[in-house]
């Protein structure tokens, strides 16, 4: 049970229609009782204020007429009659030693009256009280003469209690609008709560089930969902995972076309070659050399492809860590100009280095060399005939920076954010023609990534492509690196 109120109220939806509901309810509730305490207290200040004035009155007739002294004056006791009916209620006069001597109820007259707020107003305080259930306001004040020494000296109190039951009637009253009002605002909240939870939880709910529908195999389906910018976003966020899933999904299921086919190209290549050799007999030492090198170009092709998937591979695990050495960048980049200039000159393509400084960085040699590499390689192979490419070096106190540069074809604005992504190839027609299997830059970001550098690209189509490359000079182990 425990259970399952937590999972339902950890629903998003349910909530935001409990929040909905909590802000509309509470407020009202909040505010109907201020309202009502507020109505009560002023209206009994108002109705004690009346009180007093009106006691004040009769308290000074009450001193003039010297009834404290004789009270047999018919006419005092006519003006308290009259005040009583006035208020319908109770007036008494207590004198100075709490003696009740004038009660127009006739009930206490001759008893000495101890209650607290009669001694408080012998003392000279003027107070009112308030008694709730039987709903009567008691006003006290005390009735003070002007002794001999001119002081003001209290004889007596006069108490006038008043009947106040249409404060109830009228908290009744109050109290049933505000139900109508309280009942008005339940509903409303219901259906404003049941809205923006449904509004809510939507894109979250259709995110699920499209990744629902993902993880048992079937085509994942973009979210449509307006209102809230920060739902808009969601949506949008979900759409651009959406699509890029669906073109790596589509890369993958070509790669894995591509991979099949090349390598099963040079295979095909090797046995019709080995197989016409050994149909052959005995043929010119010329030809078998040339079917020779042949198959040995073939080999280098298989390799090659195989290089690439095990490298993606290695690093490719979670515990893959580099092997950090003091490492010179320059005679680094000078060694892979050495081994791609040959292929450069067959391509037509200058290759050009500009070393501003001698550098020296802690990095893993091996994979450095994959990276950098790789950038130089593709802007050979994606360069036209004449062309060049440009590698420059430079460093500053923290990091090293490399710059692959080529007059190459471009890569169009629309893949630049997709060309690290592994088995994505931007011209798919013409990476056939040229061959690889579209790792090289993935093993390359993931590279300079592993060794805590950043790579960014610039490129305009038709003219050509721009890589830089920034790696911090001293390596920092990471956690769990």
């Amino acid at each position: 049970m425990i259970d399952f109120l937590h999972r339902t109220f950890s629903r998003l939806n349910i909530k935001i229609r409990v929040l909905v509901f909590a802000m509309a309810i509470v407020p009202i509730v909040i505010l109907s009782v201020t309202v009502n305490v507020i109505y009560v207290n002023r209206s009994l200040k108002s109705e004690s204020e009346n009180l007093y004035s009106r006691s004040e009155v009769l308290a000074k007739q009450v001193v003039t007429s010297g009834y404290l002294d004789n009270q047999g004056d018919v006419t005092m006791e006519l003006r308290l009659s009259e005040l009583a009916q006035l208020i319908s209620g109770r007036v008494m006069l207590v004198d100075s030693s709490l003696r009740v001597i004038y009660d127009t109820y006739s009930i206490d007259k001759g008893k000495i009256f101890l209650w607290e707020n009669v001694t408080k107003s012998a003392n000279g305080e003027q107070l009112y009280y308030v008694d709730r259930k039987n709903d009567i306001l008691t006003t006290t004040i005390p009735i003070t003469i002007i002794n001999d020494d001119n002081e003001s000296q209290v004889v007596g109190v006069l108490l006038a209690s008043a009947s106040v039951d249409y404060l109830s009637k009228n908290i009744g009253y109050l109290i049933s609008i505000e139900l109508i009002l309280l009942f008005m605002f339940v509903v409303f909240a219901i259906v404003l709560g049941y809205i923006l939870g449904t509004r809510y939880s939507k894109p979250i709910k259709e995110a699920s089930n499209q990744l629902d529908t993902g993880i048992k195999g079937d085509k994942i389906n973009s979210i449509d969902v307006k209102g809230y910018s920060e739902i808009e976003e969601l949506s949008s966020q979900f759409n651009t995972y959406v699509s890029k899933m669906e073109a790596i999904d589509e890369s993958r299921q070509e790669f894995v076309s591509n991979v099949s086919h090349e390598l099963k190209t040079p295979l095909t290549s090797m046995k019709v070659l080995a197989d016409s050799l050994i149909g052959m007999g005995d043929a010119p030492v010329e030809l078998y050399q040339e079917f020779i090198g042949d198959i040995s170009q073939e080999i280098e092709r298989e390799t090659g492809i195989i290089n690439d998937l095990l490298s993606m591979v290695r690093m490719d695990k979670s515990n893959a860590s580099l092997n950090v050495t003091s490492v010179n960048v320059n005679e680094l980049v000078e060694s892979i100009l050495k081994r791609l200039r040959p292929i450069a000159e067959k391509q037509n393509v200058e290759l050009v280095l500009e070393s501003f400084r001698p550098i020296t960085a802690e990095v893993d040699e091996i994979k450095l060399n994959l990276a950098i590499s790789n950038l130089i390689e593709n802007g050979i192979k994606y360069n036209n005939p004449g062309g060049f490419v440009h590698i420059s070096l430079n460093s500053d106190h923290q990091y090293f920076y490399i710059r692959v540069e080529d007059s190459g074809m471009g890569i169009p604005e629309e893949s630049l954010d997709m060309i690290f992504e592994r088995f994505y190839r931007v011209d798919k027609s013409h990476s056939r023609e040229i061959g690889g299997t579209g790792l090289g830059l993935a093993i390359t970001h993931m590279s300079i990534i592993m060794h805590g550098g950043e790579i960014k690209v610039d490129s305009t189509l038709g003219e050509g492509t721009t890589f830089d490359v920034r790696i911090p000079l001293s390596h920092i182990e990471e956690e769990g690196m």
